[in-house]
């Protein structure tokens, strides 16, 4: 396939990164003047740790960068990972060692709170490294900018000047926006107190924007005060519309919960004269009950529980898919999660390049500038394999897993097939963790004890090395037998799942008894008998 086929084919791709990239195509049908880079930024709040909103954000505006690369042919790109860390503290994090210590510290810069871990010069340094590292370790190709660097060094001093300059048309902008009791307080500009040194939500008045000279109240004394050099910061809104600005942004996504200052942050950059970038406004994530997931509530789901039952593919997937509906994210979604993400890679290498560009596996291989794996398949499905460390029970070990593996893969060898491998270990926690301590198997009714007692005669005359369709087969047919009496397969696979797995759902039974083995699958139906 030439690249002249990729970019025709992107080009009328209805895949939302290339929808949104397209964006970008109009915005700079030239190219961006002089030849620079397209900016692509995604922001954090270093208050606390990184978590799974940060990775979707960087994982999905990663992906657009990636489609306008093709669509342009080539063009520059860079991401920017922005970190707000002169911040005031407003709250201590929950999860937070020394809370004495950060409680000593509320209002003050981020950047200037010691770290209550001890191990980094601020608070901020902390979790800005922890989201480096958090970054570094799903291979993503971004620049790190914390906001203290560019306030403290002066860089922003420029466009402070202009949101001096431009002081009352960002009032006019804002305070429309604001309760009648914040406007009579509010501010553009948040001036560090040279006597607290917290940062000061207080009314000023602009003496001197070329100089950077305001004055205000500080703890009843009035002060003039230069705002440069990390003296003071923007409110956010604010601040976003100034970092657009002054950085060059060209695209950002962010949560629907983020709708107003979006539009907000867009005005103030229009009004210190430049212009918005493109961006995407997506869903947020709901918990099992429906929902909205809250920090404080715990009600959501960390990266690190993620990967202790699932894959990181997995979870890239399941981000990727319909970023602007809401969807539940819970531990009950990822063993589908992961089955999904092998069936659309299993079908990639098949595909004409329309429909590889609709499929989420093609995104998310070139997510970082790769574009292996195209066909790989898992010889078991990660359904199946639950329902195998199901049956061997909460102690159930990595070996055991394996040696019931060759009963139905060929040369099982975690070796061989690594990917399954990490799953094998992710299903064995899975089962240890949410699936034992809930599985309960009922006892057959009459009519099901001879079905039960039928497929055990049938399986006692089937060879060991039947295939799983033979298997399936068999199970149909006594299913589908009027003298047991059941309305339908669903009834009998149903009543399979409850006697003999413990569970309300299941596998192919054709498949599992090929996995589990026919001997060992007569034991558990004389169990249910008995």
């Amino acid at each position: 396939m030439t690249d002249d086929a990729l970019i025709a084919a992107a080009q009328v791709s209805k895949a939302w990164p290339f929808e949104e990239a397209r964006k970008l195509l109009k915005r700079y049908p030239d190219g961006k003047p002089g030849g620079a880079a397209v900016l692509f930024e995604t922001g954090y709040g270093p208050s606390g740790l990184p978590h799974i909103g940060t990775f979707q954000e960087v994982l999905r505006t990663t992906l657009v960068r990636r489609a306008y690369e093709v669509l342009s042919g080539g063009a520059p790109t860079r991401l920017v990972a922005f970190s707000d860390d002169m911040d005031g503290l407003r709250k201590v994090p929950d999860n937070m060692p020394n809370q004495g210590l950060l409680t000593a510290y509320l209002g003050h810069p981020l950047c200037r709170i010691p770290d209550p871990f001890d191990k980094y010069e601020s608070f901020a340094h902390h979790n800005n490294a922890m989201l480096r590292e958090f970054l570094d370790r799903f291979g993503f190709d971004y620049e790190f900018i914390a906001s203290s660097d560019r306030y403290n060094s002066g860089q922003f001093d420029d466009a402070l000047k202009g949101v001096l300059r431009n002081y009352q048309a960002i009032m006019d902008v804002m305070l429309p926006t604001l309760r009648e009791e914040r406007r009579r307080t509010y501010s553009p500009v948040l001036p560090v107190s040279p006597t607290t040194h917290q940062v000061l939500q207080v009314p000023i008045e602009v003496v001197d924007a070329e100089a950077g000279l305001i004055r205000f109240e500080d703890h009843g004394e009035t002060v003039e005060h230069c705002i440069f050099g990390g003296a003071a910061k923007l409110q956010w809104k604010v601040d976003w519309g100034m970092r657009w600005v002054a950085l060059g942004v060209d695209y950002e996504m962010s949560g629907k919960d983020l709708t107003d200052s979006v539009r907000e942050s867009g005005k103030i950059a229009r009004v210190l004269g430049g212009r918005p970038p493109e961006g995407m406004i997506y869903e947020l994530f709901l918990d099992e009950k429906g929902e909205k997931i809250s920090k404080s509530k715990g009600n959501g789901l960390t990266i690190d529980e993620w990967l202790t039952y699932g894959s990181e593919e997995s979870l890239g997937f399941y981000i990727y898919r319909e970023p602007k509906s809401a969807k539940s994210l819970h531990v009950g979604i990822i063993p589908r999660a992961v089955d999904e993400y092998w069936q659309f890679r299993e079908k990639l290498v098949d595909q004409p390049i329309e429909q590889q560009l609709g499929n989420p596996v093609w995104h998310l291989l070139r997510a970082n500038g790769e574009a292996g794996g195209a066909g790989d398949k898992l010889p078991v499905t990660y359904g199946l394999l639950l329902n195998l460390v199901g049956v061997l029970g909460a102690g159930a070990s990595r070996d055991q897993v394996w040696s019931y593996l060759g009963n139905y893969v060929e040369n099982a060898d975690p070796a061989a097939y690594p990917e399954l491998d990490k799953l094998v270990t992710t299903a064995l926690a899975y089962n240890r963790n949410l699936i034992a301590p809930t599985l309960v198997r009922r006892k057959p009714e009459a009519g099901e004890v001879l079905a039960l007692a039928a497929l055990d005669e049938e399986l006692a005359a089937t060879s060991d090395d039947a295939t799983a369709e033979l298997l399936q087969n068999i199970v149909y047919e006594i299913g589908k037998d009027p003298h047991y009496g059941f309305e339908g397969l669903r009834d009998w696979f149903k009543c399979l799942y409850e006697t003999l797995l413990g569970s309300s759902q299941g596998p192919r039974m054709g498949s599992f008894i090929a996995l589990y083995g026919i001997g060992n699958t007569r034991k558990l139906i004389a169990e249910a008998l008995a």
